[in-house]
């Protein structure tokens, strides 16, 4: 893909009856794994945002979860109206249809939905994995919605000509695309500590599926927010269980993508269940966090259901959590520290992509061997000789000294966290390299 930015061309929607092959069909049409996969039905449940782009076009594509209106349950209920919304959304719907099964009710129920909605619609015979089954498409006609288009999302037969037709049917324009220094942000928890309810209540709708079910959410779901002159891409993830053994099928490869979602994060928020207090558990999803190499704010969630201050939490943090990140209290249900979380966030970013001046950084070193004596070995000492930051976005630093061989562990952390204290860099993951002169 293109790194370019701009307007897109439009907005595709993927719909369709559970498990005929929306997300294999998406993976297909973006040449990417972002949508989850897997045998079982309805794996996808809100929808996805991704990117695509053909003969030099880029579009949206929006995944959605299998529509069943059969199904009365408050679940897929919610899974339906997030469906219907995205084709309000849309310049132009795929409906995708199992053409192995022929058209079964759910099927017809789809398309009652697509006729009302009066939206251009491309109807998917997928599933036609051998061209000698081309005839399967023909029953699809009964659906009333025009010529059905044999396809493989298993095996990408027809993929080219089918998104030929899609970039010809948008309007050419559409929502400009997210910029590069738009602030990407990682809801990480274990299940059930409120990661969808903080986001809807930082968007102000429901915008993703909230239910006090543990692991509602299976997939990352991008959702693009602005605020004044400043774009926000939060991702909400499905909890990270602790133990390895209790994770299997879906909760693997939705637990892969909450791990993904850090890698790609600038600012990762982790939530903590107040009304439990810091548990070990909340520790690995820190470890993700950091391993991520993301900045960290631990959002202290479900305040409103709980007598602790702050004060009764703070010592514990700032114990257990290397990178010392700063706290805020929210309540997704009063909104409650919302707008501070979000100052918070902008803060930690710009932090985080910042440069500390080279001149600025030998002044600190040489504070440095003022405040502590440099650790030595057979009576030669460490000298820090020079500093200068080599990256950001998180920050790296490279300190020359006379020999790195005498940097002890103790001595590393105790620089790092002057480094924190000095440039006000709580909740940074902070890389010192100590290289010789």
């Amino acid at each position: 893909m293109s790194s370019e930015q701009g307007p897109l061309h439009g907005t595709v929607a993927i719909v369709g009856f559970p498990n005929v092959g929306k997300s294999t069909l998406i993976n297909r049409l973006t040449g990417s794994r972002a949508a989850v996969v897997h045998e079982t039905s309805g794996v996808t449940r809100d929808r996805k945002e991704l990117i695509g782009e053909w003969n030099g076009k880029r579009f949206l594509l929006i995944d959605t979860g299998g529509v069943d209106i059969a199904d009365q349950s408050p679940m897929t209920k919610s899974i339906a109206a997030q469906a219907k919304q995205a084709v309000g959304e849309a310049d132009l719907v795929l409906f995708v249809v199992d053409a192995s099964a022929g058209v079964t009710p759910g099927d017809e129920e789809v398309a009652d939905i697509l006729r009302r909605a009066r939206k251009p619609v491309l109807l998917i015979a997928n599933k036609i994995d051998d061209p000698a089954q081309e005839s399967l498409a023909l029953d699809l006609h009964r659906l009333g919605l025009g010529e059905p288009r044999p396809f493989s999302a298993l095996h990408g037969h027809g993929s080219g000509d089918l998104l030929d037709v899609i970039v010809e049917q948008l309007p050419g324009t559409g929502r400009e695309e997210t910029p590069d220094d738009a602030i990407r942000v990682a809801i990480l928890g274990r299940p059930n500590v409120g990661k969808s309810s903080l986001l809807n209540a930082i968007l102000g709708q429901d915008r993703v599926i909230v239910s006090e079910t543990p692991g509602t959410t299976r997939d990352s779901i991008d959702t693009v927010f602005e605020r004044g002159d400043r774009t926000f891409v939060f991702v909400d993830t499905a909890g990270i269980r602790r133990k390895r053994r209790h994770r299997q099928g879906i909760e693997y490869y939705s637990e892969l993508r909450a791990r993904e979602a850090a890698e790609r994060a600038d600012i990762a928020l982790i939530l903590v269940d107040t009304s439990e207090g810091l548990v070990d558990h909340d520790l690995t999803v820190a470890d993700i966090a950091r391993k991520a190499q993301d900045s960290t704010i631990v959002v202290l969630s479900k305040w409103d259901a709980t007598t602790l201050g702050i004060e009764d939490i703070r010592p514990e943090l700032e114990r257990r959590l290397r990178q010392r990140p700063p706290h805020v209290a929210v309540s997704a249900k009063t909104g409650r520290g919302v707008e501070r979380l979000l100052d918070a966030i902008e803060k930690l970013y710009d932090k985080h992509v910042a440069r500390v001046p080279t001149a600025e950084l030998n002044r600190f070193l040489a504070e440095l061997r003022e405040k502590r004596q440099p650790p030595s070995r057979e009576g030669r000492s460490l000298n820090l000789l020079y500093g200068a930051q080599v990256s950001a976005r998180p920050p790296r630093f490279r300190f020359s000294v006379n020999d790195p061989t005498l940097v002890t562990r103790d001595y590393g952390y105790w620089v790092e966290n002057q480094l924190r204290d000095r440039f006000e860099l709580e909740g940074v993951p902070v890389t010192i390299d100590f290289v010789p002169n």
